[in-house]
């Protein structure tokens, strides 16, 4: 078993949509970021990478290469989990907490967590998404930006088991 922590933290700003775990939510401001700015799936790609030993986002994206401005994380996380593929690794579980004051993420946590589940092609009880404010304390408690902490746990691929990609969830 391997464990992996990652965090990321994006301005929202006007003028930009709101992806937040894959998904867009309907909200007047978005994540200002190189790409899409999805801070969760960030979060998560760093906690892959790093579990298995590779690093970190910058460095299979670095935000100072052209061909990844407004990209999709959705991709990061497609090309971590091959990374993690030619290791022999996959993720067994995730548990991930998303700190904004708002939108108010409550009513879609579960919409976030399925959407999560079925990128890494897990179950629905192997992740979660807890959504937590801060309490008016700071840029993420003013309402200008939100981030996100995502721990996973790896484990070794069985011999034998299938090299292919887990299905996409919704998006």
């Amino acid at each position: 078993m391997r464990i992996g922590l990652g965090f990321d933290i994006h301005r929202l700003v006007p003028g930009r949509p709101l992806f937040l775990g894959g998904l867009q939510l309907d909200w007047p401001r978005g994540l200002l970021g190189h790409s899409d700015g999805d801070c969760l799936l960030h979060a998560l790609v760093d906690a892959l990478l790093g579990a298995a030993g590779l690093g970190d986002i910058g460095d299979f994206f670095p935000d100072t290469e052209e061909r990844w401005r407004g990209a999709r994380s959705a991709l990061f996380v497609e090309a971590a989990l091959a990374k993690l593929r030619e290791r022999g690794l996959r993720p067994q579980q995730v548990d991930a907490t998303v700190f904004a004051e708002e939108p108010r993420l409550g009513p879609r946590k579960q919409l976030l967590a399925r959407n999560l589940a079925g990128m890494l092609g897990l179950s629905a009880d192997a992740v979660v998404v807890k959504a937590k404010t801060m309490e008016g304390l700071g840029a993420i408690g003013a309402g200008a930006a939100i981030a996100a902490q995502v721990l996973v746990l790896l484990e070794e691929a069985p011999a034998g088991a299938s090299s292919q990609q887990p299905a996409a969830g919704p998006r």
